[in-house]
């Protein structure tokens, strides 16, 4: 069995990009026989940026409900929070005294910020090495992420060789990182990747008045309704096309095609598709938003197992180390 590890950031509701990026191609390698799956939320993350408490937990509440609404099995694998495991913070430190500082300065996640120095606080600085140990506390053996994350892997991967050389022994697995090749960028409302840095997302949990209001934000050309339109520049045809079915698709481009079918149409078609699609998900998920203590027990019982796990490891580095 190989044992997949996914870290879900706490930044407040997932939106359409992050549902079809990655909730639903994370849900889909789960369920494969041959995978246990550790899919925790990233709330120590959080604090580098949020330091709101309400915020955080409202924002911890919907990451869970989204997984859970789109039938993440918690009795197969684990749901969990980061912050719920205090082990991982110990294992921290340890990682800090294995890890150059050159390697950290030269990190994407602090270049970034590096010509606004007031900005970075060092959370952000150590960023990669709270990330390390949230992979090797498991023994993860594969870790999917998004081609801008691979820098952060290697930086694990260096961090493992070295202790597991300093020691002569294998401590820690090396990680492999899981590059998903055909995992989707999902524009936004104005075309761009969809992002809330952008404000240009959708949320699909909004009611349906509001959820419409969002729909019909996205830009399009100024082509009269009466004449043909190219959907292959579309941003509302794209959105479409990433939920429709092969039939649905035709039809729409077929639409588009003949003239005298406006915008305003493919954008209510958009919409009452979301409703179609993610009608079981959208009712599950303001379900468990409502009643909190459900949402409480799933994330208790995924946190039970991962800390029986880590309080093992850190037990055995702890020996290493000579504590």
């Amino acid at each position: 069995m190989s044992r997949i590890l996914t870290g879900i950031t706490s930044n407040n509701i997932p939106h359409l990009g992050n549902i079809l990026g990655a909730v639903l191609p994370a849900i889909e390698l789960s369920k494969k026989s041959e995978n246990e799956s550790f899919f925790f939320i990233a709330d120590l993350h959080s604090l580098i940026s949020q330091k709101e408490a309400a915020a955080r937990i409202a924002s911890v509440n919907s990451v869970a409900a989204t997984w859970l609404a789109f039938d993440f099995d918690t009795q197969k694998n684990l749901l969990y929070r980061q912050s719920r495991i205090p082990e991982v913070c110990e294992l921290t430190w340890y990682l800090n005294c294995f890890t150059p500082y050159p390697m950290l300065a030269n990190s994407h996640s602090f270049k970034d910020k590096a010509d606004r120095l007031s900005d970075v606080n060092s959370g952000l600085f150590t960023y990669p090495v709270l990330m390390a140990a949230d992979i090797i506390m498991y023994d993860a053996e594969y870790v999917p992420v998004g081609k801008d994350q691979i820098q952060h892997l290697e930086i694990t991967r260096d961090i493992v060789s070295a202790f597991n050389n300093k020691y002569q022994k294998e401590i820690f697995v090396l990680p492999q990182v899981k590059i998903d090749e055909n995992m989707m960028t999902i524009p936004g409302t104005d075309g761009q990747k969809m992002s809330k840095s952008y404000n240009n997302y959708i949320n699909i949990f909004l009611p349906e008045k509001d959820l419409l209001k969002v729909v019909k934000t996205i830009i399009t050309d100024t082509t009269p309704l009466e004449e043909p339109k190219n959907p292959d520049t579309c941003n509302v045809f794209k959105l479409y096309s990433l939920l429709a079915d092969a039939n649905q698709i035709t039809e729409m481009r077929a639409n588009y095609a003949r003239g005298g079918y406006g915008y305003g149409h493919a954008k209510m078609a958009l919409y009452e598709l979301i409703l179609t699609k993610f009608e079981k998900p959208r009712n599950r998920y303001n379900e468990l938003m409502s009643n909190t203590d459900l949402l409480e027990k799933e994330l208790q019982v995924g946190e039970a197992k991962a800390r029986k796990i880590a309080q093992e490891k850190l037990k055995h580095v702890r020996s290493v180390l000579g504590f």
